[in-house]
């Protein structure tokens, strides 16, 4: 079980930044596309947006995750000095020394924050790649639409099932609920931005 349990911690870090980023950038960049298109039925718009949205986010969740997951590697480190200074101060070993811990394997166990903001950022330009891909190459505005949604809804799926898999939860429930809220994200942006756009914006 010891070594079950290790893997898990091991890379819970950037499993979590993975997943999150892959969905951010698959249902953001997805809702981007399906609100101009929307109002706009030019392929060029919707591609330009897209491409926005993921240059966009892959920044913004690289440089979230760098500062969250710094912040954690900050107050770990302090921890880590206040014990190591408890223990000097009783003349004694550390807490994690007395129990038997090593100080390597305890620094080995730290947070790495380029770890996390280049697997979160990856993530999302991976996610936001599918809405581009399947946009890209279609002219009418129907079936650009409808393809677009169906690589989005089994994109959201296989997502759904990969980290429901590495993080042993139940894979019908978790997959179902990721993509249940990828469509209503999309659908809200397409319709707010459609009702916008009925009432011509009359208080601009």
């Amino acid at each position: 079980m010891e070594p079950d349990w290790f893997d898990y911690a091991k890379r819970a870090q950037w499993l979590r930044a993975a997943v999150l980023g892959a969905n951010d950038g698959l249902v953001s960049t997805a809702s981007l596309m399906m609100g101009v298109g929307a109002v706009r039925q030019d392929v060029k718009a919707m591609i330009l947006t897209g491409f926005a949205g993921l240059v966009a986010g892959a920044c913004s969740m690289a440089i979230g995750e760098f500062v969250s997951v710094y912040s954690q590697y900050d107050i770990q480190v302090a921890q880590m000095r206040r014990d190591q200074e408890l223990g000097r101060r009783r003349g004694g070993q550390a807490p994690a020394e007395v129990e038997g811990g090593d100080k390597e394997e305890e620094e080995e166990g730290l947070p790495n924050p380029m770890q996390a903001a280049a697997a979160s950022g990856l993530a999302f330009s991976v996610g936001a790649m599918v809405p581009l891909l399947a946009a890209s190459f279609i002219k009418a505005y129907k079936v650009r639409i409808g393809v677009m949604f169906a690589a989005v809804s089994l994109a959201l799926v296989v997502f759904g099932w990969i980290g429901a898999v590495l993080g042993r939860a139940p894979v019908v429930k978790s997959g179902m609920r990721v993509l249940v809220g990828g469509w209503v994200a999309m659908a809200l942006t397409f319709a707010l931005t459609k009702s916008v756009d009925s009432s011509r914006m009359d208080w601009v």
